[in-house]
């Protein structure tokens, strides 16, 4: 059983998201605080193995909670859960180590999402003292790709190359082109931008497009 402590002001959304978190399987709301001290006092107390983290806080705000957190070298992973959406802070908060972040407004499916990578995470991690390349690539991959998504692979694309084209866009870290992904894994053109269009249409990455030069505008993808 993962241990959850929620830090969030308004008590509607800490009933909220206490019912999304209760609702996934292996995991349990051990308190919630509605401040930045009280959430450091709290994780000092509880010892959770996950924090659900806000920025907007009365006190100190959520990248000086976590970094006071970090400081205090409190061993807790935490998902960023607000509507900041300031670059900056993103940066910040992933800088102080934050393993997700989670905009405001958003649906139960994108906190399960990360609360299930997560839980496949930390018991992998718990249950090695080494992990292989191959095994951080399969959790990669199943943070962005469920059942659901391989069952409705189109006729003529193959699992196998879905998830090549996902990792190399993973791991780029950036937006890439149709082009770059054809160069990097051999494949056609043509093929590599139904890969990417199809992981497009299931919401896995978003479409970027590039206007400047000469010529037509260049489409490029990002993982979400």
């Amino acid at each position: 059983m993962v241990d959850v402590l929620i830090v969030e002001d308004d008590p509607m959304v800490v009933e909220v998201n206490t019912g999304f978190v209760s609702a996934v399987a292996g995991f349990s709301v051990v308190g919630a605080a509605g401040t930045g001290k009280e959430a450091v006092l709290m994780v000092q107390k509880y010892r959770p193995q996950l924090v659900l983290l806000d920025i907007y806080l009365p006190d100190m705000d959520g990248v000086a909670t976590l970094e006071e957190m970090r400081r205090r070298q409190l061993p807790t992973d935490v998902i960023m859960v607000t509507a900041a959406r300031d670059a900056e802070t993103v940066r910040k908060v992933f800088r102080f180590g934050a393993v997700d972040y989670i905009i405001k407004p958003f649906k139960f499916d994108r906190l399960q999402s990360a609360l299930q990578y997560y839980a496949a995470m930390h018991s992998c991690l718990k249950s090695k003292d080494d992990i292989s390349q191959q095994e951080l690539d399969e959790l990669a991959w199943s943070r962005f790709v469920h059942d659901d998504t391989k069952e409705n692979i189109p006729k003529g694309l193959s699992e196998v190359t879905l998830k090549q084209v996902l990792l190399f866009l993973i791991k780029s870290n950036r937006a890439v082109s149709a082009y770059e992904v054809s160069e990097k894994l051999g494949m056609a053109r043509v093929t590599a931008r139904r890969y990417l269009e199809y992981l497009e249409n299931m919401g896995k990455v978003s479409l970027e497009v590039q206007y400047g030069g000469v010529g037509r505008p260049i489409n490029r993808y990002r993982v979400i």
